[in-house]
């Protein structure tokens, strides 16, 4: 039995690959390289799924980064429990066929109450008084004091929203990948799992918020190619085995399509008027999408409604097709959770999840970055409103610290989609754009393009050769 470290390096694809990424290209050239044929959609949560059970959406139900609760008659995205994982996960497997297995989860998602042996990921605390304490979970839970007592604090600012991937008073633009990267060696010098799961998320921010032809992209790479040979040298002296991996790639768009605003310009889509402020009712809506990147998923409360919506849908700029039941059964994504239509964007464009006309009746959760209570994926969090004057902010810290003033200083976030320039979830037209695989020289994948669910024989195979 093989140890084998699988460094996730959000964003990476052959397209990036060359002078900018020395170490990586290297590693790529030297060993096996491969293109992996996007999960569909192309989102965190499901390529995540994909990889680790070697199932579709179909059995694993990981359908987006979020979806509908018909139950609860709520949208909830980016929930942690592993629990929600339908299928079995690649360490229950191989914990079965090789005794003494172990496994580390570093900050890959859907990591808490997991049956890994040792797991680490991002979980803010939420006291009584309204605040957000950044901090981290962890298994066994005794590693959470002891790492932060070495590493420091993990520089949460840096995971999400304005503050990701660029240099600040809170943090250095590649803070949090080092964080991760230092905590997946400081996991293998106590504990030495046979397979380390490592998310290194610095290339996500500013392929999104800058897209991936912008010039100052060169630096981002670079960042990340010195974390990753680190980590690469760290791990091969060490007897480790290295995989490295990417979920998708970030391809240039131009376009953002609200198909909330057309829903309820149709009557279909309801809302409810809370302190003066428009609040989608998802539960007595007749039609609503949830919106993750490129991908919708449309959830029709009326069966008779299914055929209008799809016509709107598609006569809708910036859509390119519309999955009904037998469509989704083709894509594999035909599961309870997937909404009734799943509507694509065109290569340029993405799906926003606003539903209000005016700015000034948004929801007051608009202008912050708050990825739970939003009903969709929201990548302008990742800016900072332009209107703002530093004198406000620094007012909101000062009164922040005399325990007054909090709304003020979350309310930082614009509400103009068309600053993204980045994004994924549909399958791109160009496979430069693909996510992609590389192990080490020896353990050459076949064939020179996979299918996102033959992620996990790869894995395995190296753990297990035969």
């Amino acid at each position: 039995m093989n140890r084998v470290a699988v460094l996730n390096v959000v964003g990476l694809t052959g397209a990036l690959l060359g002078p900018d990424l020395p170490a990586i290209t290297a590693y790529a050239r030297r060993g096996g390289f491969t293109r992996i044929r996007p999960a569909f959609p192309a989102v965190t949560c499901t390529a995540q799924a994909d990889y680790l059970t070697g199932e579709l959406p179909a059995r694993h139900g990981i359908v987006a980064n979020g979806w509908y609760h018909r139950e609860a008659a709520e949208v909830q995205f980016w929930k942690q429990s592993n629990h929600l994982v339908r299928a079995p996960r690649i360490w229950e497997t191989l914990r079965r066929e090789a005794p003494g297995f172990t496994c580390a989860n570093l900050f890959w998602w859907f990591n808490m109450y997991s049956s890994v042996d040792y797991s680490i990921t991002p979980r803010p605390l939420y006291p009584a008084d309204g605040r957000k304490v950044f901090d981290i979970h962890s298994w066994p839970s005794e590693i959470r004091p002891a790492i932060k007592q070495d590493l420091g604090e993990f520089p949460f600012p840096g995971f999400w929203g304005p503050a990701a991937g660029v240099d600040s008073p809170a943090c250095r633009a590649d803070a949090v990948t080092r964080w991760i990267a230092a905590s997946a060696r400081w996991i293998e010098e106590r504990h030495s799992p046979t397979l380390s799961l490592v998310y290194l998320p610095h290339l996500d921010y500013n392929l999104q918020r800058l897209g991936p032809r912008h010039p100052d992209i060169a630096r981002d790479l670079r960042a990340v190619d010195a974390i990753v040979d680190g980590l690469i040298e760290f791990f091969a002296g060490r007897g480790v085995a290295v995989m490295l991996l990417s979920e998708y790639g970030i391809v240039p768009v131009s376009r953002a399509v609200h198909l909330n605003r057309l829903f309820r310009a149709r009557g279909w889509l309801a809302v409810k008027d809370e302190l003066g402020r428009d609040l989608l009712d998802a539960g007595n809506s007749r039609a609503f999408a949830v919106a993750d990147h490129q991908i919708a998923h449309i959830y029709v409360r009326d069966p008779a409604l299914l055929g209008e919506v799809r016509a709107a849908l598609e006569a809708t700029p910036g859509v390119a097709r519309v999955l009904d039941t037998a469509d989704k059964a083709a894509a594999g994504l035909d599961h309870e959770r997937a909404g009734d239509l799943v509507a694509v964007a065109e290569g340029d464009a993405w799906f926003t999840y606003y539903y209000w006309g005016d700015d000034a009746r948004a929801p007051d959760f608009a202008r912050t970055v708050d990825i739970h209570r939003k009903p969709g994926y929201d990548p302008v969090e990742l800016f900072l409103d332009p209107a703002l004057r530093f004198p406000k902010l620094r007012i909101a810290r000062r009164l922040l610290q005399k325990r007054l003033g909090f709304r003020m200083l979350m309310d930082v976030i614009p509400l103009d989609a068309s600053l993204v320039k980045g994004s994924h979830g549909a399958p791109p037209a160009d496979e430069g754009d693909w996510p992609i695989l590389a192990v080490p020289a020896g353990g050459t994948p076949s064939p020179a393009t996979m299918e996102s669910t033959a992620v996990f024989g790869e894995i395995r195979r190296l753990i297990l050769p035969r």
